[in-house]
């Protein structure tokens, strides 16, 4: 689906003409359309650490406090991945990010791990480390839709041949309640609906580890348990 299609596919389903543009129509009814699609799509990214929107920086290291602009590092960041960031070279991890108070504290305690946080835009680390480190880290982007060619992302609609990077039937059941609500009318099924399909996107976005409390489950982690009956 693209743009077009999720604006027309939501028309249909309300009883609205079907719109032949979207992102050049002056119709008040296209533009609001438009707007709530944005709104939807900006929103549905923050609802969940979609796979989809997960990717991999790194930097490499100097040697001082500051190691430079997140958004040079990743200009699309969103927010981070907790406890991924990690100097892979020496299989440490880097802890953080690490909030105000924990940051202040961190000073003159002699620890020797690596700790982060993220202020003014910039990547602070303490202890200050040795350049030339490289760190790694995953991240979420705020990109949620891409051109028609899938080369370039971006963080709103621009065209109407737009495709999204989310699920597109999700974002379109989201525009259809946000419509209605819009308008006054009555929503509860829509939006029961919308809430049904992102739970289920949810539980299968990337697919999750198998939870198993037997012996096969438990040797994954270092540990086996014997199968059987336990008096607690």
């Amino acid at each position: 689906m693209t743009l077009l299609t999720i604006i027309q596919a939501v028309a249909d389903e309300i009883g609205l003409p079907r719109p032949a543009t979207v992102l050049s129509s002056t119709d008040p009814t296209v533009r609001q359309l438009l707007a709530l699609a944005n709104r939807e799509g900006k929103l549905l990214a923050l609802r969940y650490p979609w796979q989809a929107l997960t990717k991999e920086a790194s930097f490499t290291t100097v040697a001082q406090e500051s190691q430079g602009a997140l958004t040079a590092i990743a200009p699309d960041f969103a927010r981070f991945r907790n406890d991924t960031m990690v100097d892979r070279a020496r299989a440490w991890p880097i802890l953080g990010p690490l909030s105000a108070a924990e940051w202040q504290r961190s000073y003159g305690t002699g620890a020797s791990v690596d700790r982060f946080r993220v202020r003014g835009g910039a990547v602070l680390f303490t202890l200050v480390p040795a350049a030339g480190r490289t760190i790694h880290f995953e991240y979420l982007s705020r990109n949620w839709c891409r051109d028609a060619a899938a080369t370039t992302e971006r963080e709103a609609w621009a065209a109407d041949d737009d495709a999204g990077i989310l699920d597109e039937d999700l974002m379109a059941l989201g525009v259809k309640w946000r419509f209605l609500k819009a308008k006054g009318l009555d929503y509860a099924e829509e939006f029961r609906d919308y809430e049904a399909r992102l739970y289920d996107a949810r539980a299968s976005d990337g697919g999750k580890p198998r939870l198993d409390v037997g012996a096969d489950g438990a040797a994954r982690f270092g540990a086996a348990v014997p199968d059987g009956s336990w008096n607690l």
